[in-house]
């Protein structure tokens, strides 16, 4: 077959050349994940005040007190969504408790005794600060047998109802949670999504999951969020959504997130329990599982440098600490527990199966749990909120060895919709139109067709002939009738009005062999500066500026908008294959080194003083 490649590639001076005044969808920024002090593990480490309502005023631009070190802190650009995603199990039960306004269930005088005595101790360690150590005999056991169904391994073995049924309790919370969104929804201002997590983590591996809907208030209310109580297994959850949309017509999103800890369980070509794929299990989770979160505080689990070693970009906020309690498994990356490789085993799985589970698009979110959802480095309040302060950094894991240095300020949920409203952005999550940044607002166009001829040479119509010539990003494209046609790839990437500029634009392909074997190449397609690529493929990195006696960039590197018009080389008509664009910016501060140079102390060893931050699209597919 005849191959021809095509690379028209420009970098513009201004961040306003190539939009077009009325644009068919809108980006709008937004938080899929955020704790509150409803969550029983918030409320456990620091966060005692910060409630869905000071959530959402945040997320709105206004000033609030923060939970832990008591000072006012604002978000300098208010966010267009927001989930309050509070954990199903214990919703609101402990901060009830500590409040004395629990309504307790009726238990045996032994149990009474016992209840009374672990209400005592907790409420004495939440209030000298040392709850934290009650939150890690929470935690679950290592598996016994590593790589079996962990929800029937012996060792794990979820916590007792010490409270008792604690049912009537989180109903009161949940109501509570959905009357503060529908206070704060502002159509065409600002959008509250009504949501939870569902937190299962059998012996550690991490099976989390955010569930939203857009529906309204009074239908919310009409059911109580499904928890990892009531059962461990995905499949189970799906049934739940399933049951619950057809009982009261809610729809659902259910959104996976730390794949990057899952232990090999968050994409392998089996389910949970280890049987075989079968299609209709694969159409089920396509169907309330459209989109992942590929990067946020705990890590970036789009990739890791021992499965994409040719990828000089993968080792970026690696987070190696499986939520157990000390010892037990090593952390091991595996490609089960990454974004990269899973949309890999989608093409397989389609290939033996005719469905592809793993097409999904991404986003980035917080996870913060102290009800403040910011993911700037210079503005980063940490993962809890007793982590908020340099001197509580170091002890964040409280006999873990995770800490506050090892975790990063990311990230945001990019949204391609026609306005700021929940059936609009919703929509958008359901046909992967969406993207993920790692905090900075950079706004990514991805289309992909078979001709854009007609598009203007000063790209001001980009936006208007992607939608009618192809498919925008969560797309798919198919084998066209010219048996010549070579993919065409439309880019534009805009740097964040208030923050760095951009390194360079790249492809990432992946794609399935006649043999069923996965590969993936990246392709640097558009870049700033007058380098060029080498003879061993690859670009010279960009210049690393920032001054590490203030934080700040010396002088100005990299381009404030990068545009490209790319073709694959290597196309094979024949070959199923996925596409995603990856953005990084020019090197900048994080909050290591802004707090390091804060104290006159050295930066610490976890974590490095500076990161390239970026943005991930979801993918566009290639079927044969």
């Amino acid at each position: 077959m005849m191959k021809r490649s095509l690379l028209v590639s420009v970098v513009f001076a201004s961040a306003t050349t190539a939009f077009a005044q009325d644009e068919p969808t809108n980006v709008y920024w937004g938080d899929t994940h955020l704790h509150t002090s409803y969550s029983f593990d918030a409320f456990m480490n620091g966060n005692k005040t910060a409630d869905p309502d000071t959530a959402y005023r945040w997320a709105k631009g206004q000033p609030v007190i923060h939970p832990y070190n008591r000072a006012r802190v604002q978000l300098a650009r208010p966010l267009d969504f927001l989930v309050v995603a509070d954990h199903a199990e214990l919703m609101g039960v402990i901060r009830s408790i500590n409040a004395g306004t629990a309504e307790l269930p009726e238990m045996s005088v032994w149990d009474s005794i016992k209840r009374w005595f672990t209400v005592r101790v907790l409420n004495s360690k939440i209030e000298d600060g040392t709850a934290g150590e009650v939150f890690l005999t929470l935690l679950p056991d290592a598996a016994k047998n590593p790589g079996g169904d962990p929800v029937q391994d012996p060792n794990n073995a979820l916590p007792g109802r010490a409270f008792g049924d604690t049912n009537a309790m989180e109903k009161i919370a949940w109501d509570e949670i959905v009357d503060a969104a529908e206070r704060h929804n502002k159509p065409g201002t600002f959008t509250s999504f009504i949501g939870w997590e569902w937190s299962s983590l059998p012996t550690g591996a991490n099976l989390h999951r955010i569930v939203f809907s857009p529906t309204n208030g009074k239908t919310a209310k009409m059911f109580q969020p499904y928890g990892s109580d009531d059962s461990q297994y995905p499949q189970d959850l799906w049934q739940w959504l399933d049951d619950t949309s057809t009982r009261t017509g809610a729809d659902f999103v259910s959104i996976p997130h730390n794949s990057n800890i899952s232990k090999g369980y968050m994409f392998q070509e089996t389910n949970l329990k280890g049987e075989p794929m079968t299609p209709a299990y694969a159409e089920t989770r396509l169907r309330w599982e459209p989109v992942v979160e590929i990067t946020q505080i705990k890590g970036d689990s789009e990739t890791h440098p021992s499965l994409s070693p040719n990828d000089e970009f993968a080792d970026f906020e690696q987070y190696s600490f499986y939520i157990q309690k000390s010892g037990g498994n090593e952390y091991t990356a595996t490609k089960a527990d990454f974004v990269r490789p899973a949309l890999g085993t989608g093409l397989k799985i389609e290939e033996n199966i005719g469905v592809n589970p793993f097409k999904f698009g991404v986003i980035g979110s917080t996870d913060s749990h102290s009800g403040i959802a910011s993911a700037d480095e210079d503005n980063f309040w940490g993962k809890m909120a007793r982590d908020s302060i340099p001197e509580n950094k170091g002890s964040f894991g409280i006999g873990r060895t995770v800490n506050g240095w090892n975790m990063a300020a990311q990230g945001l949920a990019a949204v391609w919709a026609e306005e700021n409203n929940r059936t609009a952005i919703f929509n958008a999550f359901k046909r992967r139109e969406v993207y993920a940044t790692t905090g900075p607002r950079m706004r990514v166009r991805f289309f992909a067709g078979w001709d854009f001829s007609t598009l203007n040479e000063q790209r001001t119509n980009l936006a208007e002939i992607g939608y009618r010539d192809g498919v925008p990003m969560g797309g798919d494209i198919v084998r066209p009738t010219n048996p010549d046609a070579i993919p065409q790839f439309l880019i534009h990437a805009v740097k964040d009005p208030m923050g760095a500029n951009l390194d360079r634009v790249q492809v990432i392909k992946g794609w399935l062999d006649a043999d069923g074997i996965n590969h993936e190449k990246i392709y640097d397609v558009a870049w700033s500066s007058d380098r060029s690529i080498g003879e061993d493929g690859t670009l010279g990195p960009v210049a690393d500026v920032v001054d590490r006696k203030t934080g700040r960039l010396t002088q100005d590197v990299g381009a404030p908008e990068l545009i490209s018009l790319w073709q694959d080389p290597e196309f094979n008509a024949d070959q199923r294959a996925f596409y995603y664009v990856r953005v990084l910016q020019v090197p900048t501060a994080r909050h290591s080194l802004l707090d390091s140079i804060a104290l006159q102390e050295e930066p610490p060893k976890e974590g490095p003083p500076v990161q390239q931050e970026r943005a991930y699209t979801s993918a566009i597919w290639y079927t044969p």
